[in-house]
């Protein structure tokens, strides 16, 4: 969506909506990967798919402040861009095929973009504060 005037919620907005299909498509991929990447490769690829959305959410409620929101969307690139990595890992390993991975990959892509929209525009995004503040 292109303006917050129609969203209320966090989890109204495109990019929220995204980054949980792509943290689920990553849980499913992941059950498959081998048990002695439990620790390392399966946890840390859930942790960062997840805390993309999460993310998004923390900062959706500092839209007050600029600085604070900007600050939370590329926290959230971040994590995006750190599940790319661990994508790209579990293709190597083959745990995922080349073809799971590049649509991952993409769908992660897809998520980076509208983060950077929203933090090249965050005016958009932003609550208007009252004529008291």
């Amino acid at each position: 969506m292109a303006t917050n005037a129609k969203i209320v919620h966090h989890w109204q907005l495109d990019v929220f909506q995204l980054a949980r299909e792509a943290a689920q498509q990553f849980f499913q991929l992941s059950k498959r990967f081998p048990k002695e990447e439990t620790y390392s490769l399966t946890d840390q690829g859930r942790r960062s798919s997840r805390a993309v959305g999460a993310i998004v959410a923390e900062g959706w409620r500092r839209r007050k402040y600029e600085a604070a929101f900007v600050n939370k969307l590329n926290e959230a690139e971040g994590e995006a861009a750190e599940t790319q990595v661990w994508v790209m890992h579990a293709v190597d390993c083959e745990y995922l095929t080349k073809s799971e991975g590049r649509e991952l990959h993409r769908l992660y892509d897809r998520i980076l973009g509208k983060l950077v929209n929203m933090g090249n525009r965050p005016e958009v995004w932003l609550l208007k504060k009252t004529a008291s503040e």
